[in-house]
């Protein structure tokens, strides 16, 4: 795919960018006959959607940044004829009590036993007005997820759509602080729920700002049920999926393709075959890549009213020989791995977290979330390991911010946070978590962390925020200009011929394809 590109060759859209939400793109306009050119710094595609054999000789595929999906609409999937299966989990989460041998399991079939599991924490009086938060949310995501591809409707015309104003008042205009602690009278429970509001995004529950609410208006709206589903196959099989149609419709790529600079007339850039100064042009170019990168490839002054995009995650890849024992001897490891395994994550906690991490420190005990993927599909593991019971974790921490992080201490502070998070995890186990790691080829422990530096410099996400910057909420403000199919898919930059088509769009964010799906909307209907 790489090699040197001819001099000034034209297209109808150049794409900057060859992760999920560029592919998306390429597939809805290449589908729609238009000559689609995607160009990718990294020799393969895919950005942050990818699967990888991260510990070598064991064949394990993990998905080594992104790790679920939610927000990614059915209709991309029946628009695009995508070969890709989401596999629903049976279990929610389970939240263990501190210094217990007890915790909360919320079992998605099964509303008694999670009843029965509300009362072993304690907490029979929040299991009702639990039930009743998640309809109220469920009833916004079945309002809310049909407008996600469709052009932005307004703060009022949302507003009525959502009839419910106390509902409206608790997510839209006040800190998701004041309803949780108006609702549910248990810690663990308030923590349970408020997780949804902090996944890399460093957040208080009463910030005032609502980012917070923002990022929990995301986590429960996804395809209008705020099920978090599995790939089958991996996040890999998610943008494989896409790169296959884009190229079937007739698509072109080229990977080790580093862009020098951006404007209307042309996109230049030098290849991983030595050529430097290679122009192409178009008619439109889609900028897959934060907002922050494109201002600095238009060669625009930095703007420094806004705020720098900052992430607040790491995330630790580990291949186990077995699940640990649990604390609790009545729970099978099986149905507390299913879900969202939530370590340290009581609101207490959570807000003192974000009160250290504030101050400059870790926390400790650090909040953290662990995903099971073998769980749901054992494929990504090749059939002999499979058959040894072994299994993939991956933990993806909270109140983490990329401004404990710099460039001199990025190393030592990927060993700090690994270490925080094997002793927030072994605090809720009845065995350290690393009695059941496997070896790779080389004798290694199959550990990896990867913090906000190394997403910035091998995604080119400023700050490794996977959200490419600040959140938004997913309408348009009342005042908003509205005159042109850019602006009115949320995809509009200060020039009309360059699109943003990735997670900094209006509706961007997470594995979604929503930046991708309405920047091609927004070119088509322009003609």
């Amino acid at each position: 795919m790489a090699g040197q590109p001819p001099q000034h060759e034209h297209f109808d859209v150049v794409i900057v960018g060859g992760g999920h939400n560029g592919l998306v793109a390429a597939a809805y306009l290449a589908q729609a006959g238009r000559s689609v050119l995607i160009l990718e710094r990294q020799d393969h595609l895919g950005g942050a959607a990818v699967s990888k054999e991260v510990f070598p000789g064991t064949g394990a595929k993990l998905s080594r940044y992104s790790y679920l999906v939610s927000l990614f609409p059915q209709q991309i999937i029946s628009d695009l004829g995508l070969d890709l299966q989401l596999i629903r989990r049976r279990y929610s989460s389970y939240t263990p009590l501190p210094d217990t041998d007890r915790g909360l399991l919320v079992d998605n079939q099964d509303g008694q036993a999670t009843r029965e599991s509300f009362e072993s924490v304690g907490t029979v009086a929040d299991f009702t007005a639990f039930n009743d938060f998640h309809r109220r949310t469920g009833q916004l995501a079945r309002t809310l997820w049909p407008t996600v591809t469709q052009p932005l409707r307004r703060r009022s015309e949302i507003r009525q759509f959502v009839a419910d104003s106390q509902l409206w008042s608790d997510v839209f205009e006040r800190p998701i602080g004041e309803v949780l602690e108006r609702t549910f009278s248990s810690d663990l429970v308030r923590g349970t729920v408020l997780t949804d509001a902090l996944i890399s995004t460093f957040a208080g529950a009463h910030d005032a700002n609502l980012q917070q609410n923002k990022c929990f208006l995301y986590h429960v709206i996804g395809g209008g049920t705020g099920d978090w589903d599995v790939p089958r196959g991996g996040m890999g099989a998610v943008s494989g999926a896409l790169e296959q149609a884009a190229r079937a419709a007739g698509a072109r790529f080229r990977t080790l393709c580093e862009v020098t600079s951006v404007s209307p007339e042309a996109v230049v850039m030098y290849d991983g075959g030595g050529q430097t100064g290679v122009v192409v042009s178009a008619n439109f170019v889609l900028a897959n890549v934060a907002p922050a990168v494109l201002h600095r490839l238009l060669g625009d002054e930095p703007d420094n009213s806004l705020p720098a995009p900052e992430g607040a995650q790491a995330k630790v890849n580990l291949l186990l020989a077995r699940l640990p024992k649990l604390l609790d001897p009545q729970l099978a490891p099986e149905a507390a791995f299913g879900g969202t395994f939530h370590i340290n994550e009581l609101y207490s906690q959570l807000e003192a977290a974000h009160a250290a991490a504030a101050a400059g420190n870790v926390p400790d005990p650090l909040p953290a979330e662990i995903y099971c993927h073998t769980l749901s599909d054992p494929s990504i593991l090749p059939e002999q390991l499979r058959a040894t019971g072994a299994h993939t974790l991956t933990v993806f921490t909270l109140q983490t911010p990329h401004r404990l992080l710099t460039a001199g201490n990025n190393s030592r502070m990927r060993q700090q946070l690994q270490d925080a998070v094997l002793a927030s995890l072994n605090s809720v186990l009845a065995e350290p978590i690393e009695d059941c790691l496997l070896r790779d080829a080389d004798g290694r422990l199959c550990i990896e962390t990867k913090t906000t530096i190394d997403l910035e410099a091998t995604l080119n996400m400023p700050g490794g925020n996977i959200f490419h910057g600040p959140l938004s909420w997913p309408f348009s403000e009342d005042d908003d200009p509205l005159d042109t199919p850019a602006r009115r898919w949320g995809v509009g930059t200060d020039h009309s011929r360059i699109l943003l088509c990735g997670a900094g769009t209006r509706r961007g964010g997470g594995v979604s394809g929503l930046g991708g799906h309405n920047a091609a909307m927004a070119v088509l209907d322009q003609g």
